[in-house]
């Protein structure tokens, strides 16, 4: 089992950055696929981010270029840095794991099995 917990997050102006973090405890993050999802206001979860167990990652294409997703197992800590930021990229971001090996990580919200309390992004029109 592993407990996540979310920072970094809050109010930037478009065109500008965050760095996400996601503190795990427990075990480390190399043994799971780890996931950045976010939910804007009214809509669903949505995957944006993910890195698998072998370091491969994946983005949405609403993302790519901007957000960089990485992991540090000395700090047993994954990254989300947002660049560029959108107003659109307003949500709660959520940070995931998923315990089963899977060659890339999934974008499927029902395959992660652990998830911290989200932080919010607001990025105003």
């Amino acid at each position: 089992q592993v407990q996540l917990v979310e920072s970094g997050g809050g109010l930037v102006q478009p065109g500008g950055s965050l760095r996400l973090s996601c503190a795990a405890s427990g075990r480390t993050v190399s043994m799971y696929g780890m996931g950045w999802f976010r939910q804007p206001p009214g809509s669903e979860r949505e995957f944006a981010a993910g890195i698998a167990r072998n370091g491969g990652t994946s983005y949405i294409e609403a993302v790519k270029g901007r957000f960089t997703i990485s992991r540090d197992t000395a700090k047993n800590t994954v990254y989300l840095q947002m660049n560029s930021l959108k107003p659109e990229d307003t949500a709660v971001y959520y940070c995931a794991a998923d315990r089963t090996p899977r060659t890339d990580a999934s974008s499927n919200v029902h395959h992660y099995d652990y998830w911290g309390q989200g932080t919010q992004v607001t990025v105003p029109s």
